[in-house]
Formats: structure tokens, C-alpha cells, sequence
């Protein structure tokens, strides 16, 4: 599902609602990235850290849920639920990365995108 530029606010607060999600549950070191204005398929990375392979699980379920009750769309696909060390939530508008610590640190997507403007680090829950 993608929105109209007129509605930039709305996706804002899909996004915003899975950061917080991340962050009131097993979830640490969220940050919502803003990479619309190099990457034309997805406007904005939520990427966060889930302690173990559970934690990552417990996160995915927990930010699906956040996002739908903020009125957002379903995921178009998730990937990594045969291991859970890198879970991707294509939500089209935006894609939430949920990681093992070591994972992240391996693929160090924070550092990958680290030109593009940070909306929020540990957002704090509204």
C-alpha cells in the first residue's frame, strides 16, 4: 500500500508507532531512518535490536500489531522467520529491520545509511 505525498504525515506516524512499539518491548538502540531521498523503493528504515532470536520474534509480532492499530497497512512480506536473527518488514512506504545484536553488527545498517537524516533514536513512548 502506498500513499500519496499528501499523506507523508500519516506514514510518519506508522512509522513512529513501530519505533515505539520496538522500544516499550524487548527492543533497544531503535532508530527511524529517513532514506527517501536516495533509495526510490521504501521512505523511511525502522531498525532496531532484540536481545536473542526470541526477543526478535516477541518484536516482529508486537510492531506488526502497533502499526495495524495505528490504522497502518499489514506488511507486504517479512522475511528471516526461519531464523530470526534479521527480520525485514516490507511495509512499502517504510521497512522495519529488527535484529540479534550480533547480526546487526555484522550488517551495521546504521553505519550503511549513516548520511541520511535520523527522524528519532529512542523514541520515547507518547
Amino acid at each position: 500500500m502506498s500513499v500519496s505525498a499528501t499523506d507523508t504525515t500519516v506514514v510518519v506516524d506508522w512509522v513512529k508507532a513501530a519505533a515505539v512499539a520496538a522500544e516499550e518491548g524487548p527492543g533497544s538502540d531503535t532508530v527511524i531512518i529517513d532514506v527517501g531521498d536516495v533509495l526510490v523503493i521504501t521512505d523511511h528504515f525502522v531498525i532496531t535490536s532484540g536481545a536473542n532470536i526470541r526477543a526478535v520474534r516477541a518484536l516482529a509480532e508486537r510492531i506488526e500489531e502497533a502499526v495495524d492499530l495505528s490504522g497502518g497497512p499489514k506488511p507486504i512480506c517479512i522475511e528471516g522467520l526461519s531464523d530470526y536473527e534479521w527480520v525485514l518488514m516490507d511495509y512499502g512506504d517504510f521497512v522495519v529491520h529488527i535484529f540479534t545484536a550480533s547480526a546487526r553488527a555484522y550488517y551495521a545498517l546504521d553505519l550503511l545509511w549513516k548520511d541520511c537524516p535520523v527522524l528519532a533514536a529512542n523514541p520515547l513512548p507518547s
